[in-house]
This record gives C-alpha cells, structure tokens and sequence, in this order.
C-alpha cells in the first residue's frame, strides 16, 4: 500500500485517465473530488462490496 500525504487542493494521479483530488479535510474526515473515465466504476467500498455480492447472488441463481 502506498501512503501519500496531500493538502487540501494537491491532487493524486492514477495512471494517464484518474485524478484524485483533496477537497477538503477537518473534524476527522477528509473529502475527496475524483476525475476518471465514464468507463471506469468508481464506489465506495461498501457500495462496492454490496454490488459485487448480488452480481453474485444473480449468478448463482
């Protein structure tokens, strides 16, 4: 795992096509502005892990 420290306004490049953006930060929580393809899903890990588990349940069926 790669950890990085930013400022509010620095940003964070994945690849040629995703930007992470710092927005802001204050009272324990840090918010995030995030630029990537419409191709490429971006979620929560917990709305993630809740569409994974019924593209799974659907299989299953």
């Amino acid at each position: 795992m790669l950890v990085i420290g930013r400022d509010v306004g620095e940003v964070i490049t994945v690849g040629d096509d995703i930007e992470i953006k710092v927005m802001a930060v204050g009272n324990g929580l840090v918010r995030f502005g995030i630029s990537a393809p419409r191709e490429v899903p971006v979620h929560r890990s917990e709305v993630y892990k809740r569409i994974k588990a019924q593209e799974k349940q659907q299989r299953d069926m």
